[in-house]
């Protein structure tokens, strides 16, 4: 427990620590969130998955908090598809290689002796999804660190209560890390914790969820696993569908997250990031409640019929609309119910003769259009003031007399 405490400390303050110094080098390699008004630095991620690792192996390493295999090949495959995804972040990677690699991580450290070959697949599938997913949830500030964090202290509770020492103080690590860069990542943003660190924090949650339900019902462990990923699962399922009832690709990114909802309804961005991590402490709660033994598998059905009901009235929420300075034809700049100007056509009009247009001379044009003479300065032409004759000039340059009174 006091390494816990100790280990808590060390993550946030060396999380926010090194979040700041890793903000230089990210503006200078051009490793910035161009989704946003302004470049946002991605390397939070590399910190929070620096310091979780560094916390989680000095626990090990030390004896203090043995970290075990099982809870070892976990980090390690947290740790590679972090990798992972700062290779997205660098060059921009497609999302099926990213997804590919995801899914490879997951099925080498699935326990596929306490889970049964079956439900090792779908536990596979499962934390590709949520790793997968909570890669969306980094659209706006402070909404992945947020869920993140409230998310992390509940797996973390689980893993506890099994007995999992190892497993709970990385969890209690990635929290305070996550935390520490709720510093830099609230709004407005600084710093963001760009497919590095999404990738890291939703595999080692998904996959730590997986490990502590091990053992149990297949129908239970599913329940669970649902109300610990509520945010996560409610954000996918949002934006799929949206877009599939839009007629839109299901790849194409577009502001039609949790998150722009929430603003589209007058939410502030600060609003927000607390709505949706009130909403997943309220679900997150529930799983841990029901993972215990306090609370009926039924309850999970209240977080399932909570999320329904916050899914149908956020598709009522208009996200697809003209683009900016487009009307509702499609033409730019046309604004609907007002008068627009006739514009002429460029062409010959069919029915009505042009007039032939001959090109003027040089000695018709006025001196405005024919600029200055050949050889003349550039200084008389950035200067268009009146010069002086020759006369003029030899009389400046005569001796001057001056009356006296």
């Amino acid at each position: 427990m006091l390494y816990g405490i100790v280990a808590a400390t060390a993550s946030f303050l060396l999380a926010a620590l090194l979040a700041g110094v890793l903000r230089t080098p990210a503006l200078s390699l051009a490793l910035v969130d161009r989704r946003r008004r302004r470049p946002v630095p991605l390397s939070g991620g590399v910190a929070v998955a620096l310091v979780t690792a560094l916390v989680a192996w000095a626990g090990d390493w030390t004896g203090v908090v043995p970290l075990g295999s099982a809870a070892g090949r976990l980090l390690l495959g947290a740790s590679a598809v972090g990798l992972l995804g700062l290779a997205a972040d660098l060059w921009r990677l497609r999302r099926r290689w990213v997804v590919a690699g995801t899914a490879v991580a997951a099925a080498c450290v699935v326990p596929y002796g306490g889970t049964g070959p079956v439900a090792g697949v779908l536990a596979v599938g499962w934390i590709t999804l949520v790793a997968s997913a909570f890669r969306g949830l980094d659209h706006a500030d402070g909404v992945a660190g947020t869920v993140g964090v409230v998310t992390a202290f509940g797996v973390a509770a689980c893993a506890a209560a099994e007995l999992r020492d190892g497993l709970a103080v990385a969890l209690f690590a990635l929290a305070a890390a996550l935390t520490g860069l709720l510093l830099h990542n609230w709004h407005p943003a600084r710093i963001a914790l760009g497919a590095c660190g999404a990738l890291f924090a939703g595999f080692l949650l998904a996959g730590a969820a997986v490990f502590t339900r091990e053992g149990y019902a297949p129908a239970s462990g599913a329940a669970v696993l649902f109300a610990l990923s509520v945010p996560v699962c409610l954000d996918v399922v949002l934006v799929l569908l949206s877009r599939r009832l839009a007629g839109r690709p299901p790849l194409r990114g577009g502001p039609d997250h949790v998150a722009h909802r929430l603003r589209r309804l007058g939410l502030t961005p600060q609003g927000a990031a607390v709505v949706v991590g009130g909403a997943s402490c309220g679900a997150v709660l529930v799983g841990v409640l029901v993972h215990i033994g306090r609370l009926d598998g039924t309850a999970v059905w209240w977080v399932a019929g909570g999320a329904a009901a916050a899914l149908a009235g956020l598709l009522r929420v208009r996200v697809y609309g003209p683009r900016h300075g487009a009307g509702a034809a499609g033409v730019p700049g046309q604004v609907p119910g007002r008068p627009q100007a006739r514009v002429r056509p460029e062409g010959p009009v069919s029915g009505r003769p042009q007039a032939r247009v001959r090109p003027r001379t040089e000695s018709q044009l006025p001196p405005e259009v024919i600029g200055p003479p050949r050889g003349a300065s550039s200084r008389r032409s950035i200067f268009p003031v009146r010069q002086a004759r020759r006369t003029e000039e030899a009389q400046v340059s005569a001796p001057l007399r001056v009356r006296n009174g």
